[in-house]
């Protein structure tokens, strides 16, 4: 762990936010509290990690924030024994890593640890995931249906087929996807949707 992490809290329970503040107080992580995920981002930072509540909304409200904004940030999640399925989805949507609380120094500082390592490695991967979804988001039910097609091989008139559509309503979808993703051509479309992970 470098020395002087900065600790991005987002939690809404002001007992819990000011118990693992205390908890971290005088050590080498320094913790800057806050109340919700807008709060953040009203206040983005450079760097740092973030410690994220896993209220269901948060996480993800953050994760597309990066999307957005192209800054990507370690989200570390956590909550009161928490369930196999919320930890999956965490860490689909995005975290890095996941604990749950309470915890102790040493098992925040550990996974502090890891997460730093770990985003050194996948930091950019991470970014350009969540800019290709944020991108890939803008589009609507069919419009991702239409880029699935493209990016499985499949010709207007195949994908129109799948879809019960005309080829040329398929072409009408697939320009107005090309718009919304900011794509010049259909392969920087397909190589967005794989970013995304839209496709395999």
């Amino acid at each position: 762990m470098t020395n002087g992490t900065s600790l991005f809290l987002v939690d809404g329970d002001v007992r819990r936010r000011a118990a693992i503040s205390h908890l971290l107080a005088g050590g080498d992580i320094h913790v800057e509290p806050f109340e919700d995920a807008s709060e953040l981002i009203a206040r983005w930072p450079k760097n740092g990690l973030l410690l994220v509540h896993d209220d269901g909304r948060s996480i993800a409200a953050l994760l597309a924030q990066m999307g957005r904004s192209g800054q990507w940030l370690p989200v570390i999640g956590f909550a009161q024994a928490p369930e196999t399925r919320m930890v999956v989805r965490a860490v689909l949507d995005g975290a890095i890593d996941y604990i749950a609380w309470p915890f102790t120094r040493e098992e925040i500082g550990h996974v502090v640890s890891e997460a730093e390592a770990k985003a050194e490695t996948f930091g950019s991967a991470k970014l350009r995931e969540a800019l290709a979804r944020s991108r890939v988001d803008r589009l609507t039910k069919r419009e991702r249906e239409v880029l699935a097609g493209v990016a499985g091989g499949l010709s207007n008139r195949m994908i129109g087929e799948k879809l019960s559509i005309s080829p040329r309503t398929v072409e009408i979808h697939r320009a107005n996807m090309l718009t919304k993703m900011g794509a010049n051509h259909t392969s920087e479309a397909i190589r967005i949707a794989i970013e995304a992970a839209l496709v395999d």
